[in-house]
């Protein structure tokens, strides 16, 4: 017979989840508006020059070079900031579902979701291993 931590049921995990899927979002969406305010409130006058394409700069694709935008106010590394955190709530959530399923001591469900987070672990360090 399985046996479950006392007090945490299914509907607690997806209460949880639940809440976290959505303070994630919201969260992401709040930084993404600040950023954008600082980098209109800097650069809202400047003309668009739209010949020419420009991608991100270095700094803005890795999370040292974001955290150090965000350091210095730079709206775009806030923006960026924002999008990291929209990234990382369903891997956050993926995360939870593991603690969630060993405390119910459902060993399969943690392995499966362990592979889950290795595999989007290893698809969001990319080219780094």
């Amino acid at each position: 017979m399985v046996t479950k931590v006392r007090g945490w049921t299914d509907q607690r995990t997806e209460r949880v989840i639940g809440e976290l899927l959505r303070w994630g979002v919201a969260l992401s969406a709040v930084v993404v508006v600040v950023g954008g305010a600082v980098y209109l409130v800097r650069h809202g006058m400047q003309p668009p020059s739209y010949g020419v394409f420009r991608g991100e700069p270095s700094d803005l694709r890795n999370v040292e070079g974001i955290l150090g935008q965000v350091r210095t106010g730079r709206g775009r590394g806030i923006i960026q900031l924002g999008l990291l955190l929209l990234i990382a709530t369903p891997v956050a959530r993926v995360a939870f579902s593991v603690v969630a399923f060993a405390l119910e001591r459902d060993r399969l469900y943690v392995a499966i979701t362990l592979i889950v987070l290795a595999v989007l672990t290893f698809s969001l360090a990319g080219s780094h291993f």
